[in-house]
């Protein structure tokens, strides 16, 4: 994950994950970004955990008016220690280089007309079901806005699965190793 610089006092780079599991939300494989929405505010809890440390719960689409326009951000939050907004954009399919522009036009917005005088640049997390490392590298190399591009699980191996095919393969190692 390449990200821009930025006056953030630390690196974005250990703030942020390229991946998150998002299992707790139960999701049918298919299903929308309303559905998505839906699930991550009634478990906020769980994903805010899922997200890590410092960060606060602003919105759900968050209304930014920008000429005579008005437009919705997915999710809205403030991280504590990067003193950042940071705006999450949620899409149910993989990565597609224009959600960029969309992020970045929301950015660009919670900059001018939100952000307070104190605070970092805000940050844009672009939540994909999935993406091809090469193409999010070429989208994000002109990019000066910080932003991550992630992706999100919904499914995990059954643990009682795992289990049994780790018990598997350590009976497997253990008859070569005798042998």
């Amino acid at each position: 994950m390449k990200l821009p610089q930025t006056s953030h006092p630390r690196s974005l780079t250990g703030m942020f994950r390229d991946s998150y599991i998002l299992d707790f939300l139960n999701l049918p494989p298919n299903h929308s970004e309303r559905d998505l929405k839906t699930a991550l505010m009634s478990c906020l809890r769980d994903f805010i955990l899922e997200l890590g440390r410092d960060f606060t719960f602003l919105g759900q689409e968050y209304r930014l008016q920008v000429g005579n326009s008005d437009f919705a951000i997915d999710l809205l939050f403030f991280h504590r220690e990067l003193q950042s907004l940071v705006a999450f954009e949620l899409k149910v399919d993989k990565f597609q280089p224009e959600y960029l522009g969309q992020l970045e036009f929301y950015l660009e917005a919670l900059d001018r007309d939100i952000k307070k005088p104190h605070e970092n640049p805000s940050i844009g997390v672009l939540l994909c079901r999935d993406k091809d490392d090469e193409v999010v590298e070429y989208a994000l190399s002109r990019s000066v806005s910080p932003t991550v591009v992630a992706e999100y699980e919904i499914k995990l191996i059954p643990k009682e699965v795992l289990r049994r095919k780790l018990n598997e393969f350590y009976e497997l190692l253990s008859s070569r190793n005798s042998s």
